[in-house]
């Protein structure tokens, strides 16, 4: 009676412990991948950056352009 009880004591922690693994093995998999989208989604918003910052560049320059040629026929040349 007293060995079937311990193997049945036995079986359980070894159950316990395998579920407790399995869950850890799962959180660190979620917490990978969530990670991983993070990432993504910080390189997606910093190509939007600098894809913005080539856009006000170029408007930058093009009102300036535009000033400098005001400029330059009010100066008459």
């Amino acid at each position: 009676m007293q060995t079937s009880m311990t193997r049945l004591i036995d079986s359980m922690e070894q159950t316990v412990k395998l579920q407790n693994r399995s869950n850890a093995e799962r959180r660190a998999e979620k917490a990978k991948q969530q990670e991983e989208d993070f990432l993504k989604k910080l390189m997606q918003t910093a190509q939007s950056q600098i894809e913005l910052e080539g856009e006000a560049a170029k408007l930058k320059g093009t009102k300036d352009a535009v000033l400098r040629d005001q400029f330059m026929a009010l100066a008459g040349f």
